[in-house]
């Protein structure tokens, strides 16, 4: 796979800019607690391979579990997850791939019992952003581990 074209090179403000967003969103405590499973969670969903191996490194390096790397793809059938992790991967897989009618309430009011509406909205723009880097990771063919060592990922010790 080879990368189609350097948007960040090619639209460095917006590339900046979206940059930004993601860090501020970094920040906030929802995210540093639940920021991996949402991005490992959207990435597979949306089949972004840079991002998923991505986020991956980064959760390892973090001190997350392998045994629940591997289980976020079944976390339905996992019992590795709180309830509150369910909610956000929940919430995550319904943003991701909106239904033709929006979110059903029924799936919003069970999320809510988990979540506080600060929370809420601060992983749902959280979910916004993976989805925009999936979407430019994917659009651009945005080769796997070839930023490793710029991200300090090569720590993780996955090859």
């Amino acid at each position: 796979m080879t990368q189609r074209l350097n948007y960040y090179k090619l639209a460095p403000t917006l590339a900046k800019k979206f940059q930004e967003f993601s860090q501020t969103l970094a920040a906030n405590e929802i995210n540093k607690e639940m920021g991996s499973l949402i991005d490992i969670r959207a990435s597979q969903l949306n089949g972004c391979a840079f991002c998923l191996d991505m986020h991956v490194k980064e959760a390892k390096i973090q001190g997350e579990r392998e045994l629940r790397l591997h289980h976020i793809a079944v976390w339905r059938e996992s019992a590795l997850f709180s309830p509150r992790e369910r909610a956000v991967l929940e919430w995550t897989e319904v943003v991701t791939n909106l239904p033709p009618h929006g979110v059903p309430d029924e799936i919003f009011n069970a999320v809510r019992k988990e979540l506080s509406e600060q929370e809420l909205s601060e992983i749902t723009f959280r979910i916004v952003a993976i989805n925009g880097w999936n979407r430019l990771a994917i659009s651009f063919t945005n080769e796997p581990g070839s930023m490793d060592v710029a991200f300090g990922l090569d720590k993780a010790g996955l090859k």
